[in-house]
Protein backbone atom coordinates (compact mmCIF):
# COMPACT_ATOMS: atom_id res chain seq x y z
CA UNK A 1 0.00 0.00 0.00
CA UNK A 2 1.41 3.36 -0.99
CA UNK A 3 0.30 5.10 2.17
CA UNK A 4 1.61 3.10 5.10
CA UNK A 5 4.81 2.26 6.90
CA UNK A 6 5.40 -1.45 7.07
CA UNK A 7 8.03 -3.66 8.59
CA UNK A 8 11.28 -4.13 6.74
CA UNK A 9 10.80 -7.87 6.40
CA UNK A 10 13.53 -10.41 5.70
CA UNK A 11 16.84 -8.80 4.77
CA UNK A 12 18.75 -9.75 1.64
CA UNK A 13 22.14 -8.93 0.13
CA UNK A 14 22.73 -5.96 -2.21
CA UNK A 15 23.09 -8.27 -5.21
CA UNK A 16 19.78 -9.99 -4.47
CA UNK A 17 18.26 -6.52 -4.29
CA UNK A 18 19.81 -5.76 -7.67
CA UNK A 19 18.11 -8.85 -9.15
CA UNK A 20 14.76 -7.91 -7.59
CA UNK A 21 14.97 -4.42 -9.08
CA UNK A 22 15.89 -5.86 -12.47
CA UNK A 23 12.86 -8.16 -12.35
CA UNK A 24 10.57 -5.33 -11.28
CA UNK A 25 11.60 -2.95 -14.07
CA UNK A 26 11.76 -5.54 -16.86
CA UNK A 27 8.09 -6.49 -17.08
CA UNK A 28 5.26 -6.16 -19.56
CA UNK A 29 6.74 -2.99 -21.08
CA UNK A 30 9.64 -4.99 -22.52
CA UNK A 31 7.25 -7.02 -24.68
CA UNK A 32 5.76 -3.89 -26.28
CA UNK A 33 9.14 -2.19 -26.88
CA UNK A 34 10.17 -3.97 -30.14
CA UNK A 35 7.13 -2.71 -32.05
CA UNK A 36 7.68 0.81 -30.72
CA UNK A 37 11.35 0.59 -31.83
CA UNK A 38 10.36 -0.51 -35.32
CA UNK A 39 7.82 2.31 -35.62
CA UNK A 40 10.11 5.14 -34.44
CA UNK A 41 13.36 3.97 -36.07
CA UNK A 42 16.40 2.34 -34.53
CA UNK A 43 18.57 5.46 -34.04
CA UNK A 44 15.86 7.65 -32.52
CA UNK A 45 14.76 4.73 -30.33
CA UNK A 46 18.27 4.07 -29.03
CA UNK A 47 18.92 7.74 -28.21
CA UNK A 48 15.56 8.15 -26.47
CA UNK A 49 15.95 4.85 -24.58
CA UNK A 50 19.36 5.86 -23.19
CA UNK A 51 18.17 9.36 -22.26
CA UNK A 52 15.01 8.13 -20.53
CA UNK A 53 17.02 5.47 -18.72
CA UNK A 54 19.33 8.21 -17.44
CA UNK A 55 16.37 10.36 -16.33
CA UNK A 56 14.85 7.40 -14.52
CA UNK A 57 18.17 6.79 -12.74
CA UNK A 58 18.26 10.46 -11.63
CA UNK A 59 14.79 10.28 -10.10
CA UNK A 60 15.59 6.91 -8.51
CA UNK A 61 18.46 8.59 -6.62
CA UNK A 62 16.01 11.36 -5.68
CA UNK A 63 13.69 8.75 -4.19
CA UNK A 64 16.50 7.14 -2.18
CA UNK A 65 17.47 10.53 -0.75
CA UNK A 66 13.84 11.26 0.18
CA UNK A 67 13.53 7.82 1.80
CA UNK A 68 16.61 8.53 3.94
CA UNK A 69 15.26 11.96 4.93
CA UNK A 70 11.92 10.43 5.91
CA UNK A 71 13.73 7.80 7.99
CA UNK A 72 15.70 10.54 9.75
CA UNK A 73 12.46 12.21 10.81
CA UNK A 74 11.00 8.93 12.04
CA UNK A 75 14.17 8.07 13.97
CA UNK A 76 14.19 11.48 15.58
CA UNK A 77 10.55 11.26 16.59
CA UNK A 78 11.27 7.95 18.30
CA UNK A 79 14.12 9.58 20.23
CA UNK A 80 11.84 12.43 21.27
CA UNK A 81 9.12 10.02 22.38
CA UNK A 82 11.70 8.09 24.38
CA UNK A 83 12.80 11.31 26.07
CA UNK A 84 9.22 12.18 26.92
CA UNK A 85 8.57 8.75 28.39
CA UNK A 86 11.91 8.57 30.26
CA UNK A 87 13.10 12.13 30.98
CA UNK A 88 16.14 11.03 32.95
CA UNK A 89 19.64 12.11 31.88
CA UNK A 90 20.61 8.60 30.87
CA UNK A 91 18.19 8.76 27.96
CA UNK A 92 19.70 11.81 26.36
CA UNK A 93 21.03 11.40 22.80
CA UNK A 94 24.79 10.75 22.71
CA UNK A 95 25.48 14.03 20.93
CA UNK A 96 26.43 17.04 23.08
CA UNK A 97 24.58 20.36 22.89
CA UNK A 98 25.77 23.07 20.52
CA UNK A 99 28.60 25.36 21.56
CA UNK A 100 26.28 28.36 21.68
CA UNK A 101 24.01 26.59 24.16
CA UNK A 102 26.95 25.44 26.27
CA UNK A 103 28.20 29.01 26.52
CA UNK A 104 24.75 30.20 27.49
CA UNK A 105 24.43 27.49 30.11
CA UNK A 106 27.85 28.25 31.61
CA UNK A 107 27.16 31.99 31.73
CA UNK A 108 23.95 31.37 33.67
CA UNK A 109 25.78 29.15 36.13
CA UNK A 110 23.98 25.98 35.13
CA UNK A 111 26.16 22.93 34.55
CA UNK A 112 23.42 20.36 34.09
CA UNK A 113 21.84 19.22 30.83
CA UNK A 114 19.43 16.84 32.52
CA UNK A 115 16.12 16.79 30.71
CA UNK A 116 13.22 17.03 33.15
CA UNK A 117 9.51 17.31 32.51
CA UNK A 118 9.52 20.98 33.58
CA UNK A 119 12.12 22.23 31.11
CA UNK A 120 11.42 19.75 28.30
CA UNK A 121 9.97 22.25 25.86
CA UNK A 122 13.10 24.38 26.13
CA UNK A 123 15.58 21.53 26.00
CA UNK A 124 13.95 19.48 23.24
CA UNK A 125 15.52 21.76 20.64
CA UNK A 126 19.06 20.95 21.73
CA UNK A 127 19.36 17.50 20.14
CA UNK A 128 18.12 18.86 16.78
CA UNK A 129 20.98 21.36 16.80
CA UNK A 130 23.48 18.86 18.13
CA UNK A 131 22.78 16.50 15.24
CA UNK A 132 25.06 18.77 13.26
CA UNK A 133 28.01 17.65 15.37
CA UNK A 134 27.54 13.95 16.02
CA UNK A 135 25.38 11.05 14.94
CA UNK A 136 23.71 12.56 11.87
CA UNK A 137 24.88 9.67 9.68
CA UNK A 138 22.93 7.14 11.74
CA UNK A 139 19.72 9.17 11.55
CA UNK A 140 19.66 8.79 7.77
CA UNK A 141 19.92 5.00 7.74
CA UNK A 142 17.08 3.51 5.67
CA UNK A 143 15.66 1.05 8.16
CA UNK A 144 11.90 1.77 7.96
CA UNK A 145 9.96 1.04 4.81
CA UNK A 146 8.36 4.41 4.16
CA UNK A 147 6.15 4.13 1.11
CA UNK A 148 5.68 6.89 -1.45
CA UNK A 149 2.32 7.97 -0.04
CA UNK A 150 3.74 8.29 3.47
CA UNK A 151 6.57 10.47 2.15
CA UNK A 152 4.00 12.60 0.34
CA UNK A 153 2.09 13.11 3.60
CA UNK A 154 5.35 14.03 5.40
CA UNK A 155 6.65 16.57 2.88
CA UNK A 156 3.65 17.74 0.80
CA UNK A 157 0.75 19.93 1.84
CA UNK A 158 -2.83 18.65 1.62
CA UNK A 159 -3.21 19.60 -2.05
CA UNK A 160 0.06 17.88 -2.90
CA UNK A 161 -0.98 14.71 -1.09
CA UNK A 162 -4.29 14.58 -2.97
CA UNK A 163 -2.51 15.16 -6.29
CA UNK A 164 -0.10 12.35 -5.47
CA UNK A 165 -2.92 9.90 -4.80
CA UNK A 166 -4.73 11.03 -7.96
CA UNK A 167 -1.58 10.33 -10.00
CA UNK A 168 -0.82 6.92 -8.46
CA UNK A 169 -4.46 5.83 -8.75
CA UNK A 170 -4.63 6.80 -12.43
CA UNK A 171 -1.36 4.95 -13.08
CA UNK A 172 -2.58 1.79 -11.34
CA UNK A 173 -5.88 1.92 -13.22
CA UNK A 174 -4.02 2.11 -16.52
CA UNK A 175 -1.68 -0.67 -15.40
CA UNK A 176 -4.65 -2.92 -14.63
CA UNK A 177 -6.23 -2.06 -17.99
CA UNK A 178 -3.02 -3.11 -19.76
CA UNK A 179 -2.98 -6.41 -17.89
CA UNK A 180 -6.70 -7.00 -18.43
CA UNK A 181 -6.22 -6.50 -22.19
CA UNK A 182 -2.92 -8.38 -22.57
CA UNK A 183 -4.10 -11.73 -21.23
CA UNK A 184 -7.30 -12.10 -23.33
CA UNK A 185 -5.48 -10.70 -26.38
CA UNK A 186 -2.75 -13.34 -26.11
CA UNK A 187 -5.29 -16.11 -25.61
CA UNK A 188 -7.35 -14.86 -28.56
CA UNK A 189 -4.32 -14.70 -30.87
CA UNK A 190 -3.19 -18.24 -30.05
CA UNK A 191 -6.55 -20.01 -29.92
CA UNK A 192 -7.98 -18.28 -33.01
CA UNK A 193 -4.96 -19.51 -34.96
CA UNK A 194 -5.82 -23.05 -33.86
CA UNK A 195 -9.49 -22.52 -34.68
CA UNK A 196 -8.62 -21.43 -38.24
CA UNK A 197 -6.31 -24.41 -38.75
CA UNK A 198 -3.33 -22.05 -38.99
CA UNK A 199 0.08 -23.20 -37.90
CA UNK A 200 0.64 -20.61 -35.19
CA UNK A 201 -0.15 -16.90 -35.05
CA UNK A 202 -0.20 -15.30 -38.50
CA UNK A 203 1.91 -12.20 -37.89
CA UNK A 204 1.97 -11.14 -41.56
CA UNK A 205 -1.83 -11.11 -41.75
CA UNK A 206 -3.57 -8.13 -40.26
CA UNK A 207 -6.80 -9.33 -38.70
CA UNK A 208 -9.88 -7.28 -37.97
CA UNK A 209 -11.94 -7.80 -34.86
CA UNK A 210 -14.79 -9.00 -37.03
CA UNK A 211 -12.74 -11.80 -38.66
CA UNK A 212 -13.88 -15.33 -37.76
CA UNK A 213 -12.20 -17.15 -34.90
CA UNK A 214 -14.07 -20.46 -34.46
CA UNK A 215 -16.96 -21.02 -36.78
CA UNK A 216 -19.50 -18.18 -36.31
CA UNK A 217 -17.54 -16.70 -33.39
CA UNK A 218 -15.64 -13.52 -34.28
CA UNK A 219 -12.20 -12.62 -32.92
CA UNK A 220 -13.63 -9.78 -30.83
CA UNK A 221 -16.18 -12.21 -29.35
CA UNK A 222 -13.41 -14.62 -28.37
CA UNK A 223 -11.43 -11.74 -26.85
CA UNK A 224 -14.38 -10.62 -24.74
CA UNK A 225 -15.13 -14.18 -23.62
CA UNK A 226 -11.55 -14.51 -22.42
CA UNK A 227 -11.82 -11.10 -20.74
CA UNK A 228 -14.95 -12.24 -18.91
CA UNK A 229 -13.26 -15.46 -17.77
CA UNK A 230 -10.15 -13.51 -16.71
CA UNK A 231 -12.31 -11.10 -14.68
CA UNK A 232 -14.32 -13.88 -13.04
CA UNK A 233 -11.19 -15.84 -12.08
CA UNK A 234 -8.96 -13.00 -10.87
CA UNK A 235 -11.45 -10.25 -10.05
CA UNK A 236 -12.58 -11.78 -6.72
CA UNK A 237 -9.03 -11.39 -5.35
CA UNK A 238 -9.69 -7.63 -5.32
CA UNK A 239 -12.21 -8.20 -2.52
CA UNK A 240 -9.64 -9.90 -0.28
CA UNK A 241 -6.09 -9.36 0.93
CA UNK A 242 -3.54 -11.22 -1.15
CA UNK A 243 0.23 -11.28 -1.11
CA UNK A 244 2.61 -12.67 -3.69
CA UNK A 245 4.51 -15.55 -2.17
CA UNK A 246 8.23 -15.91 -2.53
CA UNK A 247 7.89 -19.14 -4.51
CA UNK A 248 5.33 -17.66 -6.90
CA UNK A 249 7.71 -14.76 -7.54
CA UNK A 250 10.58 -17.17 -8.22
CA UNK A 251 8.44 -19.23 -10.60
CA UNK A 252 7.21 -16.13 -12.44
CA UNK A 253 10.75 -14.75 -12.80
CA UNK A 254 12.06 -18.11 -14.01
CA UNK A 255 9.39 -18.39 -16.72
CA UNK A 256 10.02 -14.79 -17.79
CA UNK A 257 13.77 -15.21 -18.23
CA UNK A 258 13.48 -18.54 -19.99
CA UNK A 259 11.06 -16.93 -22.45
CA UNK A 260 13.21 -13.83 -23.00
CA UNK A 261 16.32 -15.96 -23.51
CA UNK A 262 14.55 -18.19 -26.06
CA UNK A 263 13.26 -15.15 -27.99
CA UNK A 264 16.67 -13.46 -28.15
CA UNK A 265 18.47 -16.67 -29.17
CA UNK A 266 15.90 -17.57 -31.83
CA UNK A 267 16.03 -14.04 -33.29
CA UNK A 268 19.85 -14.13 -33.40
CA UNK A 269 19.81 -17.56 -35.06
CA UNK A 270 17.39 -16.34 -37.77
CA UNK A 271 19.51 -13.24 -38.40
CA UNK A 272 22.68 -15.34 -38.47
CA UNK A 273 21.13 -17.69 -41.06
CA UNK A 274 20.23 -14.75 -43.28
CA UNK A 275 16.52 -15.05 -42.55
CA UNK A 276 16.17 -11.60 -40.99
CA UNK A 277 13.31 -9.70 -42.60
CA UNK A 278 13.62 -6.37 -40.80
CA UNK A 279 14.92 -3.19 -42.43
CA UNK A 280 14.01 -0.53 -39.87
CA UNK A 281 14.52 3.16 -40.68
CA UNK A 282 16.95 5.23 -38.64
CA UNK A 283 14.26 7.72 -37.67
CA UNK A 284 10.50 8.05 -37.99
CA UNK A 285 9.31 10.89 -35.79
CA UNK A 286 5.65 9.95 -36.07
CA UNK A 287 6.33 6.97 -33.82
CA UNK A 288 8.03 8.91 -31.02
CA UNK A 289 4.87 9.42 -28.94
CA UNK A 290 4.25 5.71 -28.42
CA UNK A 291 7.97 5.00 -28.06
CA UNK A 292 8.22 7.64 -25.37
CA UNK A 293 5.31 6.19 -23.40
CA UNK A 294 6.61 2.63 -23.74
CA UNK A 295 10.12 3.62 -22.60
CA UNK A 296 8.84 5.58 -19.58
CA UNK A 297 6.59 2.65 -18.64
CA UNK A 298 9.49 0.24 -19.09
CA UNK A 299 11.69 2.10 -16.58
CA UNK A 300 8.98 2.47 -13.95
CA UNK A 301 10.14 1.43 -10.50
CA UNK A 302 10.01 4.58 -8.34
CA UNK A 303 6.71 3.70 -6.66
CA UNK A 304 8.10 0.34 -5.50
CA UNK A 305 11.58 1.44 -4.40
CA UNK A 306 10.81 1.50 -0.64
CA UNK A 307 9.86 -2.18 -0.76
CA UNK A 308 13.02 -3.04 -2.71
CA UNK A 309 15.65 -0.82 -1.09
CA UNK A 310 14.74 -1.03 2.61
CA UNK A 311 15.40 -4.79 3.09
CA UNK A 312 18.89 -4.57 1.54
CA UNK A 313 21.30 -5.50 4.33
CA UNK A 314 24.21 -3.26 3.34
CA UNK A 315 23.54 0.08 1.65
CA UNK A 316 27.08 1.44 1.50
CA UNK A 317 27.35 1.33 -2.30
CA UNK A 318 23.66 1.55 -3.08
CA UNK A 319 23.90 4.23 -5.77
CA UNK A 320 26.59 2.29 -7.64
CA UNK A 321 24.52 -0.88 -7.58
CA UNK A 322 21.45 0.94 -8.86
CA UNK A 323 23.55 2.48 -11.64
CA UNK A 324 24.83 -1.00 -12.57
CA UNK A 325 21.24 -2.23 -12.66
CA UNK A 326 20.25 0.52 -15.08
CA UNK A 327 23.22 -0.25 -17.35
CA UNK A 328 22.23 -3.94 -17.45
CA UNK A 329 18.59 -3.06 -18.14
CA UNK A 330 19.58 -0.73 -20.97
CA UNK A 331 21.74 -3.47 -22.47
CA UNK A 332 18.90 -5.99 -22.18
CA UNK A 333 16.28 -3.69 -23.72
CA UNK A 334 18.64 -2.84 -26.57
CA UNK A 335 19.46 -6.49 -27.25
CA UNK A 336 15.81 -7.57 -27.19
CA UNK A 337 14.61 -4.70 -29.38
CA UNK A 338 17.43 -4.71 -31.94
CA UNK A 339 17.25 -8.46 -32.50
CA UNK A 340 13.47 -8.07 -32.93
CA UNK A 341 13.48 -5.22 -35.45
CA UNK A 342 16.15 -6.86 -37.64
CA UNK A 343 14.58 -10.31 -37.40
CA UNK A 344 10.97 -9.34 -38.24
CA UNK A 345 9.45 -6.80 -40.59
CA UNK A 346 8.14 -3.73 -38.81
CA UNK A 347 4.58 -4.25 -40.06
CA UNK A 348 4.58 -7.86 -38.82
CA UNK A 349 5.67 -7.15 -35.25
CA UNK A 350 2.76 -7.71 -32.87
CA UNK A 351 1.93 -5.64 -29.78
CA UNK A 352 3.04 -8.53 -27.58
CA UNK A 353 6.42 -9.45 -29.06
CA UNK A 354 6.27 -13.03 -27.75
CA UNK A 355 3.40 -13.79 -30.13
CA UNK A 356 5.75 -13.38 -33.12
CA UNK A 357 7.36 -16.66 -32.06
CA UNK A 358 4.05 -18.54 -32.01
CA UNK A 359 4.54 -19.23 -35.73
CA UNK A 360 5.54 -22.47 -37.43
CA UNK A 361 8.02 -20.78 -39.76
CA UNK A 362 9.83 -19.30 -36.74
CA UNK A 363 9.56 -22.12 -34.17
CA UNK A 364 9.08 -25.68 -35.32
CA UNK A 365 8.45 -27.21 -31.89
CA UNK A 366 4.80 -26.80 -30.92
CA UNK A 367 5.51 -26.85 -27.16
CA UNK A 368 7.90 -23.89 -27.49
CA UNK A 369 5.42 -22.01 -29.69
CA UNK A 370 2.65 -22.33 -27.14
CA UNK A 371 4.97 -21.56 -24.24
CA UNK A 372 6.10 -18.29 -25.82
CA UNK A 373 2.62 -17.42 -27.02
CA UNK A 374 1.02 -18.00 -23.63
CA UNK A 375 3.77 -17.04 -21.19
CA UNK A 376 2.42 -13.45 -20.84
CA UNK A 377 -0.83 -15.02 -19.63
CA UNK A 378 0.87 -16.71 -16.69
CA UNK A 379 3.23 -13.90 -15.67
CA UNK A 380 0.64 -11.12 -15.99
CA UNK A 381 -2.08 -13.11 -14.23
CA UNK A 382 0.04 -13.44 -11.11
CA UNK A 383 0.59 -9.67 -10.93
CA UNK A 384 -3.00 -8.56 -11.56
CA UNK A 385 -4.40 -9.32 -8.07
CA UNK A 386 -1.41 -7.66 -6.37
CA UNK A 387 -1.84 -4.42 -8.32
CA UNK A 388 -5.62 -4.51 -7.82
CA UNK A 389 -5.23 -4.78 -4.04
CA UNK A 390 -2.64 -1.99 -4.09
CA UNK A 391 -5.05 0.26 -5.97
CA UNK A 392 -7.90 -0.59 -3.60
CA UNK A 393 -5.73 0.25 -0.59
CA UNK A 394 -4.75 3.58 -2.14
CA UNK A 395 -8.41 4.46 -2.55
CA UNK A 396 -8.88 3.70 1.15
CA UNK A 397 -5.85 5.78 2.12
CA UNK A 398 -7.07 8.74 0.04
CA UNK A 399 -10.37 9.01 1.94
CA UNK A 400 -9.14 7.79 5.31
CA UNK A 401 -9.49 10.07 8.30
CA UNK A 402 -7.47 9.64 11.48
CA UNK A 403 -9.28 7.31 13.87
CA UNK A 404 -12.13 6.62 11.42
CA UNK A 405 -13.28 3.31 10.00
CA UNK A 406 -15.29 2.46 6.91
CA UNK A 407 -18.67 0.70 6.99
CA UNK A 408 -18.45 -2.93 5.94
CA UNK A 409 -20.24 -2.32 2.62
CA UNK A 410 -17.90 0.54 1.69
CA UNK A 411 -14.78 -1.37 2.76
CA UNK A 412 -15.60 -4.76 1.27
CA UNK A 413 -17.84 -3.90 -1.69
CA UNK A 414 -17.56 -0.28 -2.85
CA UNK A 415 -13.75 0.08 -2.88
CA UNK A 416 -13.09 -3.30 -4.59
CA UNK A 417 -15.82 -2.58 -7.15
CA UNK A 418 -14.50 0.86 -8.15
CA UNK A 419 -11.07 -0.76 -8.39
CA UNK A 420 -12.07 -3.60 -10.70
CA UNK A 421 -14.77 -2.22 -13.00
CA UNK A 422 -13.01 0.73 -14.79
CA UNK A 423 -9.96 -1.20 -16.12
CA UNK A 424 -12.16 -4.09 -17.25
CA UNK A 425 -14.39 -1.63 -19.13
CA UNK A 426 -11.34 -0.08 -20.82
CA UNK A 427 -10.09 -3.54 -21.81
CA UNK A 428 -13.60 -4.39 -23.10
CA UNK A 429 -13.54 -1.55 -25.62
CA UNK A 430 -9.88 -1.74 -26.72
CA UNK A 431 -7.02 -4.20 -26.78
CA UNK A 432 -4.51 -1.90 -28.47
CA UNK A 433 -1.66 -2.58 -26.05
CA UNK A 434 0.85 -0.25 -27.65
CA UNK A 435 -1.47 2.73 -27.25
CA UNK A 436 -2.46 1.73 -23.70
CA UNK A 437 1.17 1.41 -22.64
CA UNK A 438 2.07 4.63 -24.47
CA UNK A 439 -0.66 6.68 -22.78
CA UNK A 440 0.08 5.17 -19.37
CA UNK A 441 3.77 6.01 -19.60
CA UNK A 442 3.23 9.43 -21.15
CA UNK A 443 0.81 10.80 -18.55
CA UNK A 444 0.60 9.02 -15.19
CA UNK A 445 4.08 7.59 -15.71
CA UNK A 446 5.52 11.07 -16.19
CA UNK A 447 4.03 12.16 -12.89
CA UNK A 448 5.23 9.17 -10.88
CA UNK A 449 8.64 8.80 -12.49
CA UNK A 450 9.62 12.46 -12.81
CA UNK A 451 7.41 15.05 -11.09
CA UNK A 452 6.73 13.38 -7.74
CA UNK A 453 10.36 12.31 -7.01
CA UNK A 454 11.59 15.81 -7.97
CA UNK A 455 9.11 17.54 -5.65
CA UNK A 456 9.80 15.02 -2.88
CA UNK A 457 13.57 15.53 -2.94
CA UNK A 458 13.25 19.33 -3.14
CA UNK A 459 10.88 19.54 -0.17
CA UNK A 460 12.70 16.93 1.91
CA UNK A 461 15.95 18.89 1.51
CA UNK A 462 14.27 22.03 2.79
CA UNK A 463 12.69 20.08 5.64
CA UNK A 464 15.98 18.43 6.58
CA UNK A 465 17.80 21.76 6.59
CA UNK A 466 15.14 23.30 8.81
CA UNK A 467 14.97 20.38 11.23
CA UNK A 468 18.61 19.35 11.51
CA UNK A 469 20.63 22.31 10.25
CA UNK A 470 23.25 22.57 7.52
CA UNK A 471 25.68 20.25 9.33
CA UNK A 472 23.49 17.17 8.95
CA UNK A 473 24.60 15.13 5.95
CA UNK A 474 22.23 12.69 4.27
CA UNK A 475 24.44 9.68 3.56
CA UNK A 476 22.11 8.61 0.74
CA UNK A 477 21.88 11.99 -0.93
CA UNK A 478 21.66 11.95 -4.70
CA UNK A 479 24.80 12.64 -6.73
CA UNK A 480 22.53 15.06 -8.63
CA UNK A 481 22.24 17.26 -5.56
CA UNK A 482 22.32 20.65 -7.29
CA UNK A 483 18.97 22.43 -7.55
CA UNK A 484 19.50 22.54 -11.32
CA UNK A 485 18.70 18.84 -11.58
CA UNK A 486 15.37 19.21 -9.77
CA UNK A 487 14.40 22.04 -12.12
CA UNK A 488 15.63 20.09 -15.15
CA UNK A 489 13.54 17.02 -14.24
CA UNK A 490 10.42 19.13 -13.68
CA UNK A 491 10.97 20.99 -16.94
CA UNK A 492 11.44 17.67 -18.74
CA UNK A 493 8.23 16.31 -17.19
CA UNK A 494 6.29 19.37 -18.33
CA UNK A 495 7.81 19.16 -21.83
CA UNK A 496 6.85 15.48 -22.10
CA UNK A 497 3.29 16.20 -21.04
CA UNK A 498 2.90 19.04 -23.56
CA UNK A 499 4.61 17.10 -26.38
CA UNK A 500 2.44 14.01 -25.99
CA UNK A 501 -0.75 16.07 -25.68
CA UNK A 502 0.09 18.11 -28.77
CA UNK A 503 0.95 14.94 -30.67
CA UNK A 504 -2.38 13.35 -29.78
CA UNK A 505 -4.33 16.50 -30.73
CA UNK A 506 -2.52 16.83 -34.06
CA UNK A 507 -3.03 13.14 -34.84
CA UNK A 508 -6.77 13.40 -34.14
CA UNK A 509 -6.99 16.57 -36.23
CA UNK A 510 -5.40 14.81 -39.21
CA UNK A 511 -7.89 11.99 -38.90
Amino acid sequence: MAGEITETGELYSPYVGLVYMFNLIVGTGALTMPKAFATAGWLVSLVLLVFLGFMSFVTTTFMMEAMAAANAQLHWKRMENSLLAHPGPTHLPPSPPCQEEEDEDSSSGSDSDALTQDNYEQAEKRPILSVQRHGSQHLFEITDRVEMGQMASMFFNKVGVNLFYFCIIIYLYEDLAIYAAAVPSSLMQVTCAVGNDSCGVEAHTKHNDTDPCWGPLRRVDAYRIYLAVFTLLLGPFTFFDVQKTKYLQILTSLMRWIAFAIMIVLALVRIGHGQGEGHPPAANFSGIRNLFGVCVYSFMCQHSLPSLITPISSKRHLTRLVFLDYVLILAFYSLLSFTAIFCFRGDSLLDMYALNFARCDVVGLAAVRYFLGLFPVFTISTNFPIIAVTLRNNWKALFHREGGTYPWVVDRVVFPTITLVPPVLVAFFTHDLESLVGITGAYAGTGIQYAIPAFLVHLCRKDTLLAFGSGAVNKHRSPFRHTFWVGFVLLWALSCFLFVTANIVLSETKV
